[in-house]
């Protein structure tokens, strides 16, 4: 209750109040004279309630004094009290400000001498209990595996034989309890620490897995006591050994055997495939005394154990794995039978454990080997031939599902190979090997000496080619050996991304080098050629140059720098096609196209055909070869190089056809020729030009192959007799046509007929081919000699059916006259030759 309240309550009471209240109620109540007649009652009423209340009011009186009494007494108590409670806070507040400062963790940066507060050192202490009592049960986990470890290798080490799957109960405790610490571990692992967690589960399996190795150890070792009886690792008579020898290998043999079986069994379940992938636990411990052996020759200081001889330590591996066979197919096989590795091949599985001996070994010599490139390329060209001799006696490779998807073959090789830093070490030793042997055939002073090559004996390349055409510069020849050379080393590469590398980087460079040497020398040709013909006139400051120029472009000799040239690009050209055809090749470059890593690098190479250009409508693989942009190239090297010969010597025999066209049309060539008492009517300005052309045609014989010589033949007469018909015959100088023509006297009739008849005999002679055949490009111009060279009697008819007649019976005719029909001229043609006859 409020102060304000009890003052209220207090105060005495308001009689104007009691007035106006009386007066209402009087009003109220007796509102008419006739209600006068209660009032006497009501004033009794009245008066006995007044003094209630006034007694009422008296008694209130009391009580109100007694209470404010009582109230005064309570609140100077209370006042009191308060006072004490005040002093009480005081005091509560400054010890309290001293605990808050006394409680400061001893980590706070502000009070770095600080000792640690209670808090903090029961805090330590419930976290050390609880590492305490994880270390326990981590030890209690320990204890636990080592023990079971103890009692399942004492179980086995007095089991006697034959092996029993009860003989293993202590070692299926411990995998059990193994496996049920892993299960735990990865149960709560979010809880607890992780690394703690894998560490123990690392001990515990890594204390399982060397318990199984003992356990194998002691049956290797008797099995081990069992083979120096049989006179282990030396190749084993087996019937010659005692029977009792015989029982004591079958038996520890057996051991192990059903050791590895038990042990499949407790890891789980293996497909039928996968049985003895691993290897079988016998054959590991034969292949183990092999290891001892080769440790002891070829990894001590023995003279063995050298660095530049591969091929003894790779030799031994595969003469024990050789002289096992025997061993391994009637003995060793025969005692997998009945078991559940009776598919297992026993030579096939016991020579895979003597592989990782090899790889060991190379691993350790090849970083050594890296600095010496010839000795690196002497181990990988010697790890690949064991390879090779390995796969041709049966044994395959192990490879990994990642090598078995891009289907390559494995091999000791792939030690190395497969290690990018040394293949790239052997890959530019061999590109250097190779640049040094092209530079010192190039620089050789026989390089381009034209020779036979007659090394080559197999019948099958003599039936390919015939013996004219095996002629080729030395310089060609020994290319196409160096690139064969390349081949057998890159050859028995297991992997065809390996082989592409190889073949882009050491086998490609040298054709394109080759290529380009020779083009070189054929733009020489040309520079010189072109400088001697620019020459002004009368220029005697060059004539030193000028006759340089002509011993190195002209003559026979000119023309043996283009066949030079054009040997060796055919020949090279015809091994590319034949290289191509081969089965490595045709297989390298199917693979190209169907992987699209290889495919991608051989698009990006200029040398290397696009098998999108030659790629067939109804097949994937393309129809070109591997070599086919490289023969393309070649081929037209060989087609410019001809080119450059046929004019060469057209050139030649043109340019000393000059004085022979000035002399027979000068005025001297009529009485000249009619004075001949010999009836021969050939100038002596005929004989320089044919001379040449015989030497030409001569050296041509002699140097080139029969079709080669041949084709150019042809091209050469063809042009020569054309030029010789056009300006001695159709186009002669001196001659007119028409109503008022002047023909050829009847002499040089003759002289064009004697001279066209020499050209064709004098190319049978140095060719020394039939008349027909050398003929043939002459056909035009001896039809035109014939036809001049003809008496009236026999071209009368010729010249009725060609002047005057119908279809193509002039053919026949003229074919009667010459032996070679039109020759190749046309009816106009042979209208103008008629013509130019005085006769007709």
């Amino acid at each position: 209750m409020s102060s304000q309240k009890i003052q209220r309550l207090l105060e005495p009471p308001d009689v104007s109040a009691a007035h106006r209240s009386a007066l209402e109620y009087l009003n109220s109540s007796f509102a008419h004279i006739d209600d006068l007649d209660g009032i006497d009652k009501v004033l009794s009423q009245t008066k006995a309630r007044s003094s209630e209340l006034q007694r009422q009011l008296s008694a209130s009186q009391q009580s109100i004094d007694s209470l404010v009494t009582k109230t005064r007494v309570a609140a100077l108590a209370n006042l009191d009290t308060v006072r004490g409670l005040g002093e009480d806070r005081e005091s509560i507040e400054n010890e309290m400000t001293y605990l808050s400062h006394e409680l400061v963790s001893s980590l706070s940066p502000s009070k770095s001498e600080a000792n640690p507060t209670l808090l903090e050192d029961i805090e330590t202490m419930h976290r050390i209990l609880k590492e305490l009592e994880s270390v326990r049960a981590y030890v209690a986990v320990i204890e636990r595996t080592l023990t079971l470890s103890e009692g399942a290798l004492a179980q086995l080490r007095g089991t006697p034989s034959p092996l029993s799957k009860s003989s293993t109960s202590e070692y299926n405790r411990l995998s059990a309890f193994v496996d049920n610490v892993v299960q735990t571990c990865d149960s709560v692992q979010d809880i607890g620490s992780v690394e703690q967690s894998l560490h123990l589960v690392t001990f515990v399996q890594r204390t399982r897995d060397k318990t199984w190795l003992d356990i194998k150890g002691i049956f290797s070792a008797k099995l081990n006591a069992a083979l120096e009886n049989l006179q282990w690792p030396m190749a084993v008579d087996y019937p010659a050994a005692s029977e009792h020898d015989r029982k004591s290998f079958e038996s520890a043999f057996k051991d192990l055997i059903l050791l590895q079986e038990i042990g499949e069994n407790i890891e789980g379940s293996i497909s039928q495939l996968d049985i003895g992938s691993q290897g079988l636990y016998p054959l590991e411990t034969l292949a183990h005394a092999i290891s001892l052996r080769f440790k002891y020759h070829f990894e001590t200081e023995r003279e063995t154990n050298r660095l530049d001889k591969p091929e003894w330590y790779l030799s031994h591996i595969m003469n024990v794995a050789h002289d096992h066979r025997p061993f391994m197919d009637n003995v060793i096989q025969r005692l997998l039978l009945g078991t559940k590795y009776q598919r297992v091949n026993a030579w096939q599985n016991y020579v895979t454990f003597l592989i990782p001996i090899l790889e060991r070994k190379l691993r350790r010599t090849v970083p050594t080997s890296i600095s010496h490139p010839a000795l690196l390329a002497h181990t990988v060209y010697q790890a690949l031939i064991f390879d090779s001799n390995m796969r041709e006696l049966g044994y395959e490779f192990v490879v990994g599902a990642e090598a078995k998807k891009t289907e390559e073959k494995g091999g000791v090789s792939s030690v190395i190979l497969c290690q990018k830093e040394w293949f790239n070490a052997w890959l530019e030793g061999e590109k250097k090997f190779a640049e040094d042997q092209y530079n010192e055939i190039i620089s050789s002073s026989d390089a381009w000496v034209i020779v036979d090559d007659e090394s080559n004996d197999s019948d099958e390349y003599k039936l390919s080619r015939s013996m004219a055409e095996l002629k080729a510069t030395n310089s060609a020849r020994r290319i196409k050996a160096l690139v064969g050379q390349v081949t057998d080393r890159y050859s028995p590469l297991p992997s065809f991304a390996h082989r592409t590398r190889f073949l882009i980087h050491v086998q490609l460079p040298i054709l394109e080098q080759y290529y380009s040497r020779v083009s070189s020398s054929l733009d020489a040709f040309e520079t010189l050629s072109s400088a001697l013909v620019r020459a002004v006139p009368g220029a005697l400051g060059v004539e030193g140059a000028k006759t340089d120029s002509r011993k190195l472009t002209g003559g026979v000799e000119g023309s043996q720098r283009l066949c030079k040239a054009l040997l060796s690009a055919r020949y090279v050209e015809s091994a590319m096609q034949r290289w191509g055809e081969e089965e490595f090749f045709l297989e390298l470059w199917t693979e190209i196209n169907h992987r699209a890593a290889l495919r991608t690098r051989a698009e990006m190479h200029p040398s290397l055909p696009n098998s999108a250009d030659h790629q067939s409508s109804k097949s994937d693989t393309p129809e070109c070869t591997i070599f086919e942009e490289l023969i393309t190239q070649y081929t037209k090297l060989a087609s410019r190089a001809e080119d450059m010969l046929v004019s060469q010597v057209c050139g030649e025999t043109e340019a000393a056809l000059k004085p022979h066209f000035v002399a027979i049309t000068s005025p001297k060539d009529g009485s000249d020729t009619q004075n001949a008492d010999d009836g021969i009517a050939v100038p002596p300005s005929l004989l320089p030009s044919i001379a040449l052309l015989s030497a030409h045609l001569n050296f041509l014989r002699n140097t080139l192959p029969t079709a080669v010589t041949t084709h150019v033949y042809r091209r050469i007469a063809t042009h020569i007799a054309e030029h010789i018909l056009q300006r001695e015959v159709l186009f002669r100088p001196g001659l007119t046509r028409g109503q008022f023509r002047t023909g050829l006297a009847w002499e040089q009739a003759r002289s064009v007929h004697a001279e066209s008849e020499l050209w064709a005999e004098t190319c049978q002679v140095a060719l020394r081919t039939s008349r027909a055949r050398a003929e043939g490009p002459w056909a035009r111009l001896l039809v035109a000699g014939r036809l001049l060279g003809a008496s009236r009697q026999e071209v009368d008819r010729a010249v009725k059916e060609v002047l005057g007649g119908q279809g193509d019976a002039w053919e026949d005719v003229l074919d009667a006259v010459t032996s070679l029909g039109s020759g190749g001229l046309g009816k106009e043609e042979v209208k103008i030759v008629l013509r130019l006859r005085d006769d007709l």
